[in-house]
């Protein structure tokens, strides 16, 4: 990674404050090794960015070890592209993993621990149905009570467990279930699920389990056996956490790993919950998991946002135990900094209007430079001809008195260019506007005009050598700051109407027929865009990634 695109050391948080006093304690030898366990069931968003930014800037932080572990337990809903998604959104932050893991790489042990937990009379086989499981575990205020089940002796618990392994029930004929306490105010305690029977090819270990273990069971164990010193997550499973230590006490497990819970990305006017983006993508409301008003990924990277942006925000937003909302505009920040730093400038039309210079009869090649303050980026050519495009919103017929644009008989300069005035309006028979003829000092090249003050500046490209292009104009997807929080109304009855515009009609400078897929410009006074994958060799296509300031407010 280069030094430009290093992520920021962070300032220290109480995780932090727990692994320095662990080592100060010389708990571990000393050892700091985090891990990023995903389930390989759909794409990472913008919360994973958040936990991915922390596990592995913990090994960075403490020169220690981060695991990816795909938590792939449910071969029901995984999938191979899910996992090569997963790695290449890392490695697209900036970040490698020491060990590329997998929870079934360690069945064969977990089932092994679970026939140690039957011995020793720490579980038993289950055989009540999934709805009679869920009432006889009762409720916040309910006690829950045994099943019938709960005394089988360990015999005939291993020798179920075993035939449930060999295939001979049906899906939810039985469970395996560990057996602590059905009146714990803590329900995870009352006798959680460890195994269930499901027939069903998984992507990693084919047909050679027909039986899986449960994401409490597995987390735990899958951590012990890895090394890892400190298991960071979110909030959700605090009340998990008696459970994830039970299994290791019980276990008898050596040097145990150490749950610590921090809370989760929340982010206004976004929904990122796996299941309603799922359904977003299901029912075409976007168009797939890389649409760029998406908050996966997938879909920032192809919006243009860039993985220092994103891991500046999340430097930015820092860690802690309490929920707060981010403002989505602090994201949208991080990029205009990074982007204002290192996005060459180019001049675009988006809305074009035809300017004809009546007294300007050559062809010139102007200079311009690529970055106001990077010299080394070089400058690039602007051909300057007598017919050009500007944007329509840079002409007024009847302007207010501080307007400074170009209005009929008023002057603006062309940046990087003359100074010209508006000498006549052309309007079709519609009465709208479609040209302006206009004429230029010829002497105002790179100097201001003799004896009177020109304020306004506005971009254009020649007509003649412009470059055609289509631009998508996206917005927040929502309208409302949680769409998802309201009981008498679905989430997508707060859609935002116009988060994507397309323009087709709009025109480049020519210097961006050599743009690439997924290279960033700052359009003059129009924003930072980005070349969309779909583009074609006869037209790009460009997405605007962020406007130059917030306008959503």
């Amino acid at each position: 990674m280069a030094e430009s695109e290093k992520a920021p050391v962070a300032g220290a948080n109480f995780i932090h404050n727990i692994i320095d006093e662990d080592i100060k304690k010389g708990k571990n030898g000393g050892r700091v090794h985090t891990r990023f366990p995903p389930e390989p069931n759909g794409y990472l968003h913008i919360g994973h960015a958040k936990s991915i930014c922390l596990n592995f800037g913990i090994k960075e932080k403490y020169q220690g070890k981060c695991n990816l572990r795909f938590d792939d337990t449910n071969p029901v809903t995984e999938d191979p592209e899910f996992i090569r998604a997963i790695e290449e959104d890392i490695q697209w932050l900036g970040f490698a993993w020491d060990n590329l893991c997998h929870a079934s790489h360690y069945f064969d042990q977990l089932y092994a621990y679970a026939v140690q937990l039957i011995k020793e009379g720490h579980a038993y086989v289950d055989s009540l149905t999934g709805d009679e499981v869920r009432e006889y575990r009762g409720s916040h205020t309910i006690p829950g009570k045994n099943s019938p089940y709960r005394d089988r002796s360990a015999e005939e618990n291993l020798d179920l467990f075993e035939r449930m392994k060999a295939g001979e029930f049906k899906d939810g004929e039985h469970v395996l279930r560990a057996k602590i306490d059905m009146t714990s105010g803590n329900m995870n305690l009352r006798d959680p699920l460890i195994y269930r029977i499901r027939h069903a090819h998984h992507p990693v270990t084919g047909d050679k389990w027909c039986i899986y273990p449960l994401y409490d069971f597995t987390h735990g164990l899958s951590d012990a056996i890895e090394g890892i010193t400190h298991s960071i997550c979110t909030l959700e499973f605090e009340d998990h956490r008696p459970l994830y230590d039970w299994f290791l006490e019980v276990l008898k497990i050596k040097n145990p790993p150490q749950q610590i819970e921090f809370s989760k990305l929340l982010l206004n006017f976004v929904v990122l919950s796996k299941r309603n983006l799922k359904r977003m993508v299901d029912e075409k409301i976007v168009n797939g998991w890389d649409d760029p008003r998406m908050p996966t990924i997938r879909g920032f990277r192809r919006r243009g946002y860039t993985p220092a942006s994103i891991r500046n925000f999340c430097s930015q937003i820092g860690v802690s135990k309490a929920y707060s909302v981010i403002d989505y505009s602090l994201l949208e920040e991080s990029l205009r900094q990074d982007l204002n730093d290192n996005a060459a400038r180019r001049m675009a039309v988006l809305r074009p209007l035809k300017v004809t210079i009546t007294n300007y009869d050559k062809e010139e090649v102007l200079k311009a430079p690529s970055h106001p303050s990077r010299p080394e980026m070089g400058e690039r050519d602007l051909p300057m001809t007598n017919t050009l495009w500007i944007e329509q919103d840079d002409f007024m017929e009847e302007a207010p008195k501080k307007y400074f644009r170009l209005k009929p008989g008023g002057e603006v300069r062309l940046r990087n260019s003359y100074v010209i005035k508006c000498n006549e309006v052309i309007k079709n028979e519609n009465g709208d506007v479609i040209e302006l003829k206009c004429t230029a000092d010829l002497q105002t090249l790179g100097k201001n005009p003799e004896g009177r003050k020109v304020k306004g500046i506005i971009h254009w490209v020649s007509a003649k050598t412009a470059i055609p292009m289509t631009v998508r104009l996206y917005d927040r997807l929502f309208t409302d700051e949680n769409p998802s929080a309201h009981d008498d109304k679905d989430f997508t009855d707060f859609l935002n109407p116009n988060s994507l515009e397309v323009l087709q009609a709009c025109y480049g400078e020519p210097s961006l027929k050599d743009a690439k897929v997924g290279e960033s410009f700052q359009f003059e006074r129009l924003g930072y865009f980005c070349m969309d994958p779909d583009t074609h060799d006869n037209q790009p296509l460009f997405n605007r990634s962020v406007t130059l300031r917030d306008t959503w407010k």
